[in-house]
């Protein structure tokens, strides 16, 4: 029996070490729930599961099966979903694939296991510049409008004043609530039209209250 790692073993976990920090660095600057230690640890248990099931711990198969899982229990944890939108999806496929990460590092794909952190960290980065870009151009957003009364005019005025700023909308739901309407709209603009229309929101003396639900 062997009680102390070998040098490949050895050269696994530092890899593993290394690739999980530089997608964690990104996760910490990004100030994500997943940082920097969270994202090391996952990457290198899962490098560790993985030169462990070489010792006749289970099969290796069983052994990548239980990781998956066990990662998705992970992943799972850090979705936040409420009425209207899903939160941590990113977060969550991250840990997933540096979960992938430390298991070719485990297995001995050095070079697999850093070019896929690497690319990580890109997709992560650049990508999300990509979407900020698109976001300026064209937005997607759910808004909650409470009225006054539950004078259903209102909403039809409201409609209008959509029409006019040019922005595409989709009624998700209407409930009355305290003797007021209450509709959920999903917008679709450019953030300009987006902007002027929030503007003009703030004047109608029948809108009790809005928020958006990004």
């Amino acid at each position: 029996m062997e009680f102390f790692p070998e040098d490949n073993d050895l050269i696994s976990i530092g890899i593993s070490i290394l690739s999980g920090s530089l997608v964690g660095i990104e996760r910490e600057y990004r100030n994500k729930s997943a940082g920097f230690r969270t994202i090391v640890l996952i990457c290198l248990g899962a490098t560790v599961f993985t030169i462990v099931s070489r010792f006749g711990v289970g099969s290796d198969d069983r052994i990548a099966a239980n990781i998956i899982t066990g990662i998705g229990f992970i992943g799972a944890g850090v979705i936040f979903k409420d009425k209207f939108s899903v939160m941590g999806l990113t977060t969550a496929a991250v840990i997933w694939i540096v979960a992938g990460i430390g298991m070719a590092a485990g297995t001995g794909y050095y070079g697999l296991s850093l070019a896929i952190a690497v690319i990580t960290v890109i997709v992560l980065s650049v990508l999300n510049k990509v979407e900020s870009a698109m976001e300026r151009l064209f937005l997607t957003r759910t808004i909650f409008v409470v009225f006054q009364s539950t004078d259903i005019g209102h909403l039809e005025e409201l409609k209008q004043v959509m029409d006019n700023h040019g922005i595409n909308y989709t009624r998700k739901t209407v409930s009355k609530r305290s003797r007021k309407l209450s509709v959920v709209f999903e917008l679709s603009a450019d953030r300009k039209s987006l902007q002027q229309f929030n503007n003009e929101m703030m004047t109608l003396t029948y809108i009790d209250e809005f928020y958006y639900n990004a």
